[in-house]
């Protein structure tokens, strides 16, 4: 019997599920993680913050390793989800930014961690 030939497009979707694993295929459960969380800067400032009573915006370019204009950006999109709350002052003419994590960044950090431990021992059973 003649098997019917598929489209390009379709051949290769086929090819694909053909070749993951089982495990693979049947995965419809996975966590769907907190995009404001989950990139790795905005992650980055969480932890730290959710370890201290809050930091400045020099000690997150520090511990992050990245730059003004990186940790700004990331800074601000969590600002604006309300995760953390900037101060800006002047310390002997000099400005300065602290920030510090909300109780809603603390609880979107902890439900990210519950997330993310979970995958691991999904993963680790299988």
């Amino acid at each position: 019997m003649a098997r019917q030939r598929l489209s390009g497009v379709k051949q290769e979707a086929a090819a694909r599920r053909r070749m993951q694993p089982a495990h693979r295929q049947a995965r419809t459960d996975l966590p769907e993680f907190d995009r404001l969380v989950h990139e790795r800067i905005r992650l980055g400032i969480v932890s730290a913050l959710a370890i201290n009573a809050s930091l400045s915006f020099n000690d997150l370019k520090r511990v992050l390793k990245t730059t003004d204009g990186n940790l700004s950006v990331h800074a601000r999109k969590l600002e604006e989800a309300g995760y953390i709350l900037c101060n800006k002052f002047f310390e002997a003419r000099i400005p300065r930014t602290e920030y510090r994590l909300t109780a809603a960044g603390r609880r979107a950090l902890e439900e990210y961690l519950r997330q993310m431990e979970e995958l691991i021992r999904t993963t680790r059973a299988e």
